[in-house]
């Protein structure tokens, strides 16, 4: 009986409403018994805040000058950049468009992807959960991956594609997949979505190794008969944190999608068809070196990714309880 009152009382700070000054206390002291752990997390924060938060924080400020990194101090401009980009600037509007266009195939269908094969995975003998883990993962990290690709959408009968069908007698003569305007998007939407097995797989795997067993024979006792029921009302209830950062994962990957479409298609592609808005960012920012410019276009696509990430949270938020 103790021993339940005491660990009440462990957990109460932590479980009740405090006011600012309770909970810095209390932070403060979780960080002191865990300062190992901080310890060890330290060099990636500092690399973290330096290149990545600073930067962030950096470019809204920036969004409103006229800054091209050979004048100082950076001019300030208002509101001109972002006229520009939504009243003058077509290729921006053509690139608002294409990022839809892949945020919408690519977010949710990898999303729904990565679910199903970390579902189909996590039914195999653990020596397979392992090799089709790396299987489907290792392309996310694969810098050659492109490589690959230019040879099966290769504009010659050389080609894989190309040749195969060729062989099939479908055509007659060579496709050029990444040059025609009307076969980029298709072949680079595909590529991306091969790429896109990252992170969020690996969440996905992590949360159905984390379920307890035990669930599944309670609900079994409580009427669940099939595997679909057990999907619904046990598994993806228990894997709100997993699903959740996955979808983060995959928002940012479908609206910053870049390379992909540089590496096969070159740059600029043919009338701009695989031109992204962290495309555009690109080349404004590390071609033309208009740095105001390029962190107005940041700034919106910023403002994009966090309007779909609270959609998200507010759609997912029954499971993280």
């Amino acid at each position: 009986m103790a021993a339940e009152i005491q660990r009440k009382e462990i957990l109460l700070p932590s479980e009740r409403k405090m006011d600012f000054k309770e909970r810095w206390a209390y932070t403060t002291h979780e960080m002191k018994r865990n300062w190992n752990c901080y310890a060890m997390l330290a060099p990636f924060m500092i690399f973290f805040i330096v290149f990545t938060v600073v930067p962030v924080i950096m470019s809204l400020p920036m969004g409103f000058t006229d800054f091209d990194m050979a004048h100082f101090p950076p001019k300030f401009v208002g509101l001109d950049n972002f006229y520009t980009l939504f009243l003058e600037d077509d290729v921006f509007i053509g690139a608002i468009r294409t990022t839809l266009i892949f945020a919408i195939f690519t977010g949710p269908l990898s999303y729904a992807l990565s679910f199903f094969l970390a579902w189909l995975i996590n039914e195999l003998h653990p020596v397979l959960k392992t090799i089709f883990t790396l299987i489907f993962y290792a392309p996310s990290m694969a810098g050659n991956i492109y490589f690959v690709w230019n040879l099966i959408f290769s504009g010659d009968v050389y080609g894989y594609m190309n040749s195969a069908l060729t062989t099939l007698g479908i055509t007659t003569a060579a496709i050029q997949w990444l040059t025609d305007a009307n076969y980029i998007l298709p072949c680079v939407i595909i590529v991306q979505l091969w790429v896109s097995m990252g992170a969020g797989f690996l969440a996905m795997r992590a949360g159905f190794q984390g379920i307890d067993k035990a669930m599944y024979e309670a609900g079994a006792i409580e009427g669940i008969s099939n595997r679909w029921q057990e999907l619904i009302y046990i598994t993806i209830p228990s894997m709100g944190p997993q699903l959740m950062f996955a979808a983060v994962m995959q928002i940012v990957s479908a609206f910053t999608v870049d390379m992909v479409g540089r590496m096969l298609c070159g740059f600029p592609s043919t009338d701009y068809k695989a031109h992204t808005i962290m495309t555009h960012a690109f080349d404004y920012g590390w071609v033309r070196y208009e740095m105001g410019y390029s962190s107005a276009v940041c700034f919106v696509l910023f403002l994009v990714m966090y309007l779909c990430n609270e959609g998200v949270s507010k759609l997912l938020g029954k499971y993280m309880n």
